[in-house]
C-alpha cells in the first residue's frame, strides 16, 4: 500500500465520522463501551476471574 493510498483512507474515514451527527456519535461510542471486556480480563486475562469464581464456589 502506497501512501497515497494510505492518506486517502484515512481522509475518508475521517469524513465519514464528522459526517454523522454528534447524537449518533455518542450512541456509537456507548455501544462500543458496552461490547468491551471488563477492565480485570482486558489487562491480566482469564486469572482474576478463575480466582474469583473459585473464591464464589467456597462460600
Amino acid at each position: 500500500m502506497s501512501v497515497n493510498d494510505y492518506v486517502k483512507f484515512i481522509t475518508q474515514t475521517f469524513v465519514q465520522h464528522y459526517e454523522k451527527s454528534p447524537h449518533e456519535r455518542k450512541t456509537l461510542k456507548k455501544q462500543r463501551k458496552k461490547e468491551r471486556e471488563p477492565f480485570l480480563f482486558r489487562w491480566f486475562g482469564i486469572i482474576p476471574y478463575a480466582f474469583m469464581i473459585m473464591f464464589k464456589k467456597n462460600k
